[in-house]
């Protein structure tokens, strides 16, 4: 109405603009990187990797896979960027590519991300008391140092070691959610506390600042909600180029 052009004029207008991603020129001393993944649905989604409020490299992708990542990590190299940290959402594959190709550099994983995996496993409200006590555990994680941390979960492993081996008529384990939980702490353990282990290099604990990055530009996003997927991802490349 204001300028006197029909919405299709301006689709038109928009759908001619040239928007191609203007990543950021490398910084001179090594970086914090960040790296995770957003979806608008099961195979439509965003690979970003930021450090120092910026966002350095972006794809898009169908599922966050090892390869994916590999050809984020070869645009960072290719452009000159040297890391001294990564924190990644614990993917265990992602985890294992980066020790491969930076094996000296320090991996977090995000902390806040496995406190999601326990409560997929426990729910919000778990029902049994080792559940419960998990719950309770798990709200000290960012509190703890590692030591500390890994006795907890322990000593709750070891007091519950016979509730956890509980076995149905079919011979599986009744428990095998709260067994899942368990597992995943033990595995990933030796990642979640490295920020503690070198505070020199100051590593974030969690991919927040990509979470906060992913709000800021879906927010824009639903204003112009319905468009189609070629111009939705124009905007997504412009929003993210502005640094």
């Amino acid at each position: 109405m204001k300028h006197g052009l029909s919405k299709r004029t301006l689709q038109r207008q928009f759908d001619a603009l040239f928007i191609e991603p203007q990543f950021p020129e490398a910084l001179d001393a090594p970086i914090n990187l960040i790296a995770d993944a957003t979806f608008f649905g099961r195979t439509d989604g965003v690979l970003v990797l930021r450090a120092n409020r910026m966002n350095l490299y972006w794809r898009f992708i169908q599922s966050e896979t090892v390869a994916q990542m590999s050809c984020a990590i070869e645009f960072l190299q290719t452009q000159g960027y040297r890391l001294k940290s990564v924190t990644l959402d614990g993917k265990r594959g992602m985890i294992n590519l980066f020790k491969q190709r930076y094996p000296g550099i320090p991996v977090q994983m995000c902390q806040f991300h496995q406190t999601q995996i326990i409560r997929r496993y426990t729910t919000n409200n778990p029902k049994t008391d080792c559940g419960k006590a998990l719950k309770a555990i798990m709200g000290c994680l960012t509190d703890c140092e590692q030591g500390i941390f890994e006795s907890l979960v322990n000593a709750l492993q070891e007091e519950y070691a016979d509730f956890l081996s509980e076995r149905n008529d079919t011979g599986e384990y009744k428990h095998r959610q709260l067994r899942s939980a368990f597992r995943s702490l033990n595995t990933n353990m030796s990642y979640l506390f490295t920020y503690r282990n070198h505070h020199d290099l100051s590593i974030p604990n969690t991919t927040n600042s990509c979470d906060g990055s992913f709000a800021h530009w879906k927010q824009k996003l639903k204003i112009h909600r319905g468009l189609r997927k070629h111009r939705r991802d124009k905007m997504i490349n412009f929003l993210l180029s502005q640094h």
